[in-house]
């Protein structure tokens, strides 16, 4: 899966992060491995012409969707019998996130990983204008954030261990070579 990222906001992001959030989505979705996807993180002025000038609505969003046109209609992007393809863009904007993140009372980085995941399930086919697609798209999205973060802590505290158990066996003489 071939993930890029672009930090154009001017906000200090943990880029790998997202990149780690978009991928564990859409490997959770089943989306090919050979599919392609943009992260752009944009300043307010930006995401503000974005929304205006795609969902003519005024003022910057949070995050928007842009999947690519030339992509067959009638195939599924999460099916692994699908060939090669790019999938699309997610657009962020960690300025506006940040009073998001203010009112959730969470920091600036988890609102990017629910804004990351959220967009890849608009790239996937999700929405949220109806109540029973917006439970269903709200539902999933809690749901990968939830793994990933258990998968995240799960390979950190595994991490901290082995730096644990190599001090051990430094101080104890038995440190490979």
């Amino acid at each position: 899966m071939s993930i890029e990222i672009c930090n154009e906001s001017g906000v200090a992001v943990d880029e790998r992060a997202i990149v780690s959030v978009a991928r564990f989505a859409l490997d959770a979705m089943r989306v090919n491995p050979l599919a392609e996807l943009s992260v752009l993180l944009v300043e307010l002025d930006v995401m503000a012409e974005l929304h205006q000038r795609w969902m003519e609505l005024p003022g910057p969003t949070d995050v928007m969707s842009f999947p690519m046109d030339e992509l067959d209609a009638t195939r599924r992007p999460d099916s692994l019998d699908d060939p090669e393809s790019i999938l699309g863009d997610v657009v962020l904007c960690p300025e506006f996130a940040r009073g998001q993140a203010t009112a959730a009372g969470h920091p600036l980085a988890d609102e990017l990983h629910l804004l990351t995941v959220h967009g890849v399930l608009h790239l996937l086919g999700y929405d949220h204008a109806e109540p029973d697609q917006e439970r269903e798209m709200f539902a999933l999205q809690n749901q990968l954030l939830a793994r990933w973060r258990a998968e995240r802590a799960a390979a950190e505290a595994r991490q901290r261990q082995r730096a644990a158990d190599s001090h051990v066996l430094g101080t104890v003489g038995l440190e490979e070579e």
